[in-house]
């Protein structure tokens, strides 16, 4: 019985392991992200802290994997930055990645667009995508030859005149 409480706290130990350093990871993955796209704008830290509302060893501690900042502060850093908030809600760890165009992540890691015009212009993307995709169904019933009509069964006998 020792030897299962044992092997059991073993266990715990290693996932408690294994949550902190994902945790880690995640947040160091999100500060280096949140570096790289300030660095990008050119935006130096004191100027995003003041943007985000946030302080600036607060920042640098977002940014160095030591904190890792809730979705109100990323929504706050993504406006100060005027990158896509759902970017960093995904490299936070917040949101599942979904799959997206090469158009659309172009149009999201634009710094010189504000949010507004980045999800204005991804609404008009999507809706061409939409209208082509219903234009190339349309053009594909057109073209293919009519289904036969499964509304009379060939294996199915007939109804014959009964002979007397």
């Amino acid at each position: 019985m020792v030897a299962k409480v044992s092997e059991a706290t073993e266990v715990v130990a290693e996932a408690s392991d294994l949550v902190a350093s994902v945790v880690t990871t995640a947040a160091s993955d999100i500060g280096s992200y949140i570096r790289s796209q300030r660095e990008a704008a050119q935006v130096s830290m004191r100027q995003l802290a003041s943007r985000a509302g946030v302080s600036n060893p607060y920042l640098s501690q977002i940014e160095r994997g030591l904190r890792k900042p809730s979705a109100d502060v990323l929504a706050q850093i993504a406006k100060g930055l005027r990158v896509s908030s759902e970017a960093l809600y995904v490299r936070a760890g917040f949101l599942e990645e979904r799959p997206h165009g090469p158009v659309r992540d172009t149009l999201l890691g634009d710094t010189e667009i504000t949010e507004r015009q980045k999800h204005v212009l991804i609404e008009i993307y999507d809706s061409f995508r939409r209208e082509n995709e219903q234009a190339r169904k349309a053009s594909d019933a057109a073209s293919s030859p009519p289904e036969p009509d499964v509304s009379t069964d060939p294996e199915s006998p007939t109804q014959e005149s009964s002979h007397d």
